[in-house]
């Protein structure tokens, strides 16, 4: 049993008439679809839970977890836990290879899914997913025990059964043989796991357990300052559990900020907090910023006194924050706290700093804050590769690769853990740092390459070399083009084989014979997060450094123009 899930049942038993839950929908998405109260979740947690043990659950299992923040998905999420099992989190439009490859590594014996997911990996709705570049795995033939959200439809397999009738009468446990679970016997039982990146050879996994998951969540509501009786605004439970933890109300939008920014306005304007990946902001604050005067503030948009109405806090996270995205999201929103997060799956949250603070020490490197109460740092200067710093962070500090620990560390990758090895002790970022005479945390580069796209890690090393594979191909580099947002646009230099080799800077082009051939090609070796946004075709690639690298900040500044971003 996990602790966090007991002390939410303890809040909303001790408050069963505040509403826990409120779940937004509707064409314009500002309509209240559902509202369930403390005393309700309480219930519907410990019949779903019941049920589940009923039907096989035992301690360890995992349950492959694809269903949207949805009051019903909450409840099975907690509900899993509770029973002692564990959250799987798979990307579904992965490539097939790479799914199959992270289904053996999970080894589930439990797939919760939406009904609509079954039939558009199967059936007639599989080819309009095809269509629109999503090659979904068949869910249905997965070799688990099934559980549904959503009204049945064709593709959900014979046998599945519907998450909301769990609750119901449940019938005889199902008898399984002796085998223990993949998880099973550990002290510290799996909670949650979430595939970060990875080959089909050695698909990537990080593991939080129930302390770690608690610990995680203990610190998000430092970050918040949440109280009773408060609305937190958005589609992230690291907030949303937290809020309710509280005693508040966690309000989930209709639909993802990004893809429904109308809806969200309308939705956070007014709210205490909010919880937003930088790509998420900048759809909310077109949005704002286009309506202009003449909205009505409860739609987000200007009030009387001319200054648009968003939530009282906004802490932003889950990728870079930029100085840029802070001085436009408090010029359209000065009424709001904004705050950036910093952090990584492995450990998150690790600091936070206000947008004010942020600002004023933009010429000293990208500043992340103050460690949260009870994160330790350290910075090893002996692992640092200065050459990915900039000369003059280098020379005034002492930089290093930054190295955390914490209560919501990880216990671990899944491979390691379940090959028998120690859990982990603490993370190395890849983040080149140092810390102020305050405390605080500042960045100066990367100890590796990484880029980061919404929410998703890329790894060009992983990827690379099957690029390299490619026909006509001689060389391949995955690049992360800054955004203003502090996003990242994937774009993908290649040259071509028998091509020149000489020194100097690089011409690059884009439409190529090779980068179209490339462009239609990539699907078959990359995983779906991992796609580039641009493919260009250099006629070679710089090197630098002592190790004599590609040098990957010159050719961010030679196709940043071709990708319609900033430099470097």
């Amino acid at each position: 049993m996990t602790d966090f899930v007991d002390e939410l049942l303890a809040v909303a038993r001790s408050t069963p008439h505040v509403v826990a839950l409120r779940w937004f929908g509707g064409r314009d998405g500002a309509r209240v679809r559902a509202e369930v109260t403390f005393g309700d979740l309480a219930g519907q947690v410990d019949r779903t839970a019941a049920g589940l043990r009923a039907r096989g659950m035992e301690p360890g299992d995992r349950v492959l977890f694809s269903i949207r923040p949805r009051p019903e998905g909450v409840v099975l999420c907690l509900a899993v836990l509770l029973a002692g099992g564990a959250v799987v989190f798979v990307d579904p439009g992965s490539t097939p290879e790479l799914f199959a490859a992270r289904i053996a590594a999970a080894r589930p014996r439990w797939a919760a899914t939406e009904a609509l997911l079954y039939a558009a990996s199967s059936g007639p709705l599989r080819g309009i997913a095809r269509s629109r570049g999503l090659l979904l795995p068949d869910y249905g033939r997965l070799p688990v025990r099934h559980l549904y959200t959503g009204s049945w439809l064709p593709g959900v397999p014979r046998g599945a059964r519907r998450v909301a009738s769990l609750g119901r009468a449940p019938g005889a446990a199902a008898a399984r043989g002796a085998s223990p679970a993949p998880g099973e016997g550990r002290d510290d039982p799996e909670a949650l796991v979430v595939f970060t990146s990875g080959t089909t050879s050695d698909p990537k996994a990080v593991v939080h357990t129930a302390r770690t998951l608690g610990g995680m969540l203990g610190l998000f509501a430092q970050v918040g300052g949440l109280k009773a009786g408060q609305r937190a605004h958005t589609d992230q439970m690291f907030l949303g559990l937290p809020a309710m933890l509280a005693g508040g109300t966690w309000e989930i939008p209709a639909r993802a900020p990004k893809d429904a920014p109308e809806a969200f306005a309308r939705g956070v304007a007014g709210a205490d907090s909010s919880f937003l990946v930088p790509a998420d902001v900048t759809a909310l604050l077109d949005v704002l910023e286009t309506r202009g005067a003449g909205a009505s503030p409860a739609g987000g948009v200007p009030s009387a006194a001319g200054a648009a109405v968003g939530p009282a806090v906004l802490a932003v996270g889950a990728a870079p924050v930029t100085v840029a995205l802070l001085e436009r999201g408090r010029r359209i929103l000065p009424g709001t706290r904004w705050l950036a997060v910093y952090g990584a799956t492995e450990i998150l949250p690790a600091a936070v700093t206000g947008a004010d603070e942020k600002i004023a020490a933009a010429a000293d490197g990208d500043l992340v804050g103050r460690p949260l109460d009870g994160i330790g740092v350290r910075i090893d200067t002996a692992a640092a590769d200065l050459d990915a710093a900039p000369a003059a962070a280098a020379g005034a500090h002492e930089v290093g690769e930054l190295v955390l620990t914490g209560p919501s560390l990880m216990a671990g990758y899944l491979s390691d853990l379940d090959a028998g090895r120690p859990s982990a002790t603490e993370h190395r970022t890849g983040d080149l740092a140092y810390e102020d005479a305050a405390g605080r945390i500042v960045l100066v580069g990367r100890n590796r390459d990484m880029i980061i796209r919404g929410t998703v890690n890329i790894y060009p090393g992983l990827f690379e070399p099957r690029l390299r594979g490619l026909p006509g191909v001689a060389d391949a580099v995955l690049l992360g083009v800054p955004l203003p947002d502090g996003d990242e646009r994937v774009v993908l230099v290649v040259t071509a084989e028998g091509g020149n080799r000489a020194a100097g800077e690089p011409e690059v082009r884009a439409g190529t014979e090779l980068a179209r051939s490339v462009a239609d090609q990539v699907m078959r070796v990359l995983d779906h997060g991992a796609l580039p946004d641009l493919v260009v075709e250099a006629s070679h690639v710089p090197l630098a450094g002592r190790s004599r690298k590609p040098d990957r900040r010159a050719l961010v500044n030679l196709v940043s123009p071709l990708a319609g971003t900033v430099r470097a």
